[in-house]
């Protein structure tokens, strides 16, 4: 059964600067061998049972396109999907690709391109599928707190400090499925600049749509600013784009 994925990759990559100056962020090297972000993305999907990628590209893309070509030497079809004045923003890019024929699968898996996460594509798809679900949002069952985090009692004191604690509570993480003909139905509300998250998601749940947890437990990296990128694992980094 094919399976297509869309790749959110149109930003501008602000928080990259000055790497983003000369190339776009998805392709920004990552790891020892220094590959792409994106093509680490790429190769977690192809092993995650993915056939067809969609790039919503935007900012330099042509450096992507250049690099992924159609496909041929990834053995899967890949297409591109360029951002304008009238489509925008991650919702807008992919309502637009959707007018073009490109999501070409039910449900269809949306990718943010600075997630990297050893998750089957194809088991998210299919738990989308038996649920009947609009939308399944991959959520992290916990997530650990960039900053120290203190208890602190009526009168000012300090009585507890916990250092990057890891608290159980439901992340978004960037990667979800969704009935593609929902970007449609959506579009008199939120017309052709929205976001996926912050904007579809809440309206689908205000119009009482299915829109169900899908648990993830294991590890996954957040390559989202510059910040984050200087401070990888290496051994998280090869647990994640490597799984035994």
């Amino acid at each position: 059964m094919s399976l297509t994925a869309a790749v959110l990759a149109g930003g501008e990559g602000t928080r990259f600067r000055p790497y983003t100056d000369l190339i776009p962020k998805p392709m920004i090297p990552l790891g020892p061998d220094e590959r792409p972000v994106a093509d680490l993305v790429v190769n977690l999907l192809i092993k995650g049972g993915v056939t067809h990628v969609v790039f919503l590209v935007g900012y330099k893309w042509r450096y992507i396109r250049n690099y992924f070509g159609y496909g041929d030497r990834f053995g899967i079809k890949i297409d591109y999907s360029v951002d304008d004045e009238t489509y925008r923003n991650t919702g807008g890019s992919l309502l637009k690709a959707y007018k073009h024929h490109l999501l070409d699968s039910d449900p269809i898996v949306v990718w943010y391109g600075d997630i990297l996460a050893p998750i089957r594509a194809s088991d998210v798809a299919e738990a989308h599928r038996k649920l009947n679900a609009d939308a399944l949002i991959v959520l992290a069952s916990r997530y650990q707190v960039p900053v120290g985090v203190a208890e602190v009692d009526g009168e000012g004191n300090v009585t507890k400090l916990r250092e990057k604690p890891w608290l159980d509570m439901k992340v978004s993480i960037g990667v979800l499925t969704l009935r593609p003909g929902l970007l449609e139905e959506f579009e008199g509300e939120l017309g052709t600049s929205f976001d996926i998250m912050g904007d579809l998601v809440p309206a689908m749940i205000r119009a009482g749509k299915k829109v169900k947890a899908y648990i993830y437990d294991g590890p996954w990296v957040d390559v989202g600013s510059l910040e984050r990128y200087k401070k990888i694992d290496e051994d998280l980094l090869r647990r994640v784009t490597q799984p035994d």
